[in-house]
């Protein structure tokens, strides 16, 4: 098994990656939104926690910046039904720590906001890792709630992937941002990513 590459990245697609070892091998990794928008730039040294799955068509790696998103990757591909496709989908819609939470608190909308997943398979989801995800949310931050979830929820709706919104949000909350209503952390959580 390929647990990880470390090497320097010389490309970059919409959903993939190319890590050149210091061998010369060039190894093609799909990566998920959230550690797409987190890499560095072409050129630069780069290390990913990777997964390799072996099918019929064909040998496929997929890459993770931090262990919890590689594990998540893991069990959601136990799950009848759920392919690399749709685990790739799910950690670029949720991100590994909401989208655990989802799972644990059996939120069947949330997880049905992922492309190919429907309310059958949402339902499977939490019914068969709901317990086995605790590592992976313990020392997570707490969750969103008030105009902090209000504003993460309108991020989304202007076309942001949940990770990348909520990060923003937790910046745009540091300092007096606690205090703000919605509409003012909108404002701020836009202002970080586009400074992005």
């Amino acid at each position: 098994m390929i647990a990880s590459v470390s090497g320097r990245l010389v490309a970059k697609a919409v959903d993939r990656v190319v890590v050149e070892t210091a061998g010369g091998v060039g190894y093609e990794i799909t990566v998920p939104l959230g550690v797409m928008e987190r890499l560095p730039g072409l050129g630069e040294p780069a290390t990913l926690a990777t997964v390799l799955v072996v099918r019929d068509d064909g040998w496929l790696l997929f890459g993770f910046l931090e262990e919890s998103e590689r594990r998540l990757f893991q069990r959601l591909l136990t799950v009848t039904g759920v392919g690399p496709k749709i685990a790739v989908a799910f950690l670029s819609t949720l991100g590994a720590e909401r989208g655990a939470k989802a799972i644990q608190k059996k939120d069947v909308a949330a997880l049905s906001s992922v492309s190919g997943v429907g309310r059958k398979l949402a339902e499977r989801l939490a019914l068969e890792l709901g317990d086995k995800l605790g590592e992976l949310v313990g020392g997570a931050a707490p969750a969103l709630s008030g105009p902090a979830e209000s504003a993460l929820a309108a991020l989304e709706r202007l076309g942001y992937a949940a990770p990348e919104a909520e990060r923003a949000l937790r910046q745009a909350l540091t300092g007096d941002g606690s205090q703000a209503d919605a509409e003012a952390l909108v404002r701020r959580a836009l202002h970080v990513l586009s400074a992005r």
